[in-house]
């Protein structure tokens, strides 16, 4: 005769609560708060059947299943943004060398209502680090707010004090580009943002190069700006845009990868570059220095972005209270190429 094993849907039954609501419960996980008469009610019925978690369910519980997750908030950047790579590599390796694994995973939907809650639950995971959140994303920061370990790339808007950024200075460094063009006799300085500006860097360094503008009496209207989606040719299409209502003799793209679709728009509609039209990006991806001409850009740290973020997060999953309400802020570096000063002034430097 075979015996039957309880399942946690028959001690939910007997409790009047939900499957989710029974695993909270008896896996012991502290970041959600169950009321005590809801919770006496569950651990007796997990009694009377002889209920008994599963091992992955403890596993997940205790913090052991040593794998955590990279979630990126828009899937195109696994396809265009070569941002994203250089960041994976160094969070693998520091993860690897703690020996946690990385789950990868994309979430379009962040308005989903327990989208984040689905991922964290039902991919036994420790904890999660979030590139580039959306402004609008309103989970997330009810996620970080009740504890679970978050570390978010780049900024998210939220009054949580648990909060751990690891980010870069976009409104100085995207002024340290706009005063590079105006320090080389540009006057007509177009920006072309990597993404729409619910992403937080994207509107920093929109915001970094009006600020500029403006402080130098120069257009910095909406005319002059002309927003990409991330890949190169979203870049070249915001670039003919741009050319159909302003002539520029300067763009200020808000990454690299898009910055290589400006050019080819540019190179499409005759001009040159730089002697007609400079152009600048922001990341200083391995291809830029091979752009023709080679790109001048902003050094942003990916490697170390991901280590680092790699490293915090376990740190809050082994419960180190001092890591709590980390801001890191890393530099970055003007990297001045032919695309802004030219071939001739490269090879005099």
């Amino acid at each position: 005769m075979t015996h039957h094993s309880p399942t946690s849907e028959e001690v939910a039954r007997r409790a009047g609560v939900s499957r989710s609501t029974v695993s909270v419960v008896l896996n012991n996980v502290t970041s959600i708060v169950i009321a005590e008469e809801t919770r006496q009610r569950v651990l007796e019925a997990a009694r009377d059947l002889g209920y008994v978690p599963s091992a992955a369910g403890r596993q997940l519980a205790s913090g052991k299943s040593k794998t955590i997750g990279l979630l990126i908030s828009y899937a195109e950047h696994l396809k265009v943004d070569a941002f994203v790579p250089q960041a994976l590599y160094s969070l693998n390796e520091a993860a690897h060398a703690r020996g946690f694994r990385v789950l990868v995973e994309a979430l379009e939907d962040v308005s989903r209502p327990g989208a984040y809650d689905t991922l964290v639950r039902g991919k036994q995971i420790d904890g999660v680090i979030v590139l580039n959140p959306r402004a609008d994303d309103e989970e997330l920061p009810e996620l970080i707010d009740r504890g679970y370990p978050v570390v978010v790339i780049g900024h998210a808007e939220h009054p949580s004090s648990r909060a751990v950024d690891v980010d870069v200075d976009n409104v100085e460094a995207a002024r340290l580009v706009t005063r590079h063009l105006i320090e080389l006799g540009r006057t007509r300085i177009a920006h072309v943002p990597y993404a729409p500006t619910v992403h937080h860097s994207s509107a920093m360094r929109l915001e970094g190069w009006r600020d500029v503008m403006e402080e130098h009496g120069l257009d910095a209207s909406d005319a002059w700006v002309e927003p990409a989606d991330f890949s190169a040719e979203s870049g070249q299409r915001a670039m003919h845009a741009l050319l159909e209502r302003v002539r520029p003799d300067a763009v200020f793209a808000g990454n690299d990868t898009v910055a290589f679709g400006v050019m080819t728009a540019l190179h499409e509609a005759g001009l040159r570059i730089p002697d007609d039209v400079a152009v600048t990006g922001f990341d200083d991806i391995p291809l830029a220095r091979h752009a023709m001409p080679p790109l001048t850009t902003v050094r942003l740290p990916a490697v170390d972005m991901g280590r680092e973020a790699a490293e915090r997060l376990i740190r809050l999953i082994e419960e180190r209270p001092e890591d709590r309400d980390a801001h890191v802020l890393l530099p970055t570096e003007l990297v001045v190429r032919a695309s802004t000063i030219g071939s001739a002034a490269m090879e005099s430097a």
